[in-house]
């Protein structure tokens, strides 16, 4: 069958236009399968320039799903510090061990088995569909959902809806090189119609995009509300040193290392300290200087001059700065 014409146009830009990065690498194909696996783990909320080295540290030390399944949680953690969201790392680590368990270590070719695999939703199962196997499969990220809204002039509530986005998404079309084709849409987003002063001058498929037409590239926004929340941060302090506890109470940073704290109902003249955007959450937190840690069976002390010696969330590394600012 005969590739649409924007089909040619979008991957003739790629292949003059494409950046090189670590996980589009030639390498064998259970190499690029892996490769696909934590690199998409990895750009779930996160965006490539910051992504790279993470990568680049994390297949060195952790070359393949076998070493994935077995690694000890400090060293993966340690390998994720600063890329935030740890649940994905965890559920990148399940992930490789169901892999080996229920699929002969080999990662599923189909939507069905990737779906049931932790940390994979549909875009996620998309996108190693088409990258890593070759497989016709458009999966529709912010860069792929940016070209198709502005292509189309999707500006109402109902257009942008994510259902509507999957319909729309067939004017693509397919192409006979899925993974580069996958590839190619993202990186037009990235690279070209970019969410402020998109480069149309640049990009090949402008001459039919109905808001260059228009001239108004404002994209609608979903209606997302954030949610305000309130906490009470205790800071225990001995000498140059912070009580620190494990967080087994918040959905927020599970299991890792946190301030000891408290969630608030509706304080009255709440007067923060700090405040932090956690995903859709908007985190007021009051500090206190306590005295007594005896209620404490096992704390944990850090030194505030040897942070990086420490296997921290960057939450808590945010905190003692501020603390030794303050």
């Amino acid at each position: 069958m005969k590739e649409q014409l924007v089909t040619k146009k979008i991957l003739k830009w790629y292949d003059l236009n494409k950046r090189s990065l670590p996980w589009r690498k030639n390498v064998s194909f259970q190499k690029r399968q892996y490769f696909t696996l934590v690199s998409e783990f990895m750009l779930q909320q996160t965006q490539v320039v910051t992504v790279i080295p993470y990568f680049n540290r994390f297949i060195k030390d952790i070359p393949n799903l076998k070493a994935l399944s077995k690694v000890k949680s400090k060293k993966l953690i340690k390998l994720w510090e600063g890329l935030g969201y740890y649940s994905r790392v965890r559920n990148l680590k399940k992930t490789a061990q169901k892999i080996i368990k229920n699929f002969d270590g080999k990662l599923p070719d189909n939507f069905e088995d990737l779906i049931s695999l932790p940390g994979i939703g549909n875009y996620t199962a998309n996108a190693i569909l088409s990258i890593a196997f070759n497989k016709a499969y458009i999966p529709l990220d912010g860069n792929i959902e940016r070209v198709l809204k502005r292509y189309l002039y999707l500006k109402k509530e109902r257009d942008i809806q994510k259902d509507n986005l999957i319909k729309k998404k067939s004017i693509f079309g397919m192409s006979s090189r899925p993974s580069d084709y996958a590839q190619a849409l993202m990186e037009l987003g990235a690279l070209i119609c970019k969410p402020t002063n998109p480069l149309c001058n640049r990009c090949p498929i402008s001459k039919k995009c109905k808001s260059l037409l228009k001239k108004d590239f404002d994209l609608t926004k979903k209606n997302k509300k954030n949610i305000n929340k309130y906490f009470l941060l205790k800071v225990y302090k001995k000498d140059q040193r912070y009580l620190l506890i494990k967080n087994t109470k918040f959905n927020f940073l599970k299991n890792l290392t946190i301030f000891p704290m408290e969630e608030l109902s509706k304080p009255k003249n709440f007067d923060e300290n700090l405040n932090f955007k956690m995903s859709n959450m908007n985190m007021n937190i009051k500090i206190k200087y306590v005295k007594n840690t005896r209620k404490f069976q096992s704390p944990y002390w850090i030194n505030e001059k040897k942070l990086d010696n420490y296997m921290l969330p960057s939450f808590t590394k945010k905190i003692v700065k501020y603390l030794m600012r303050n």
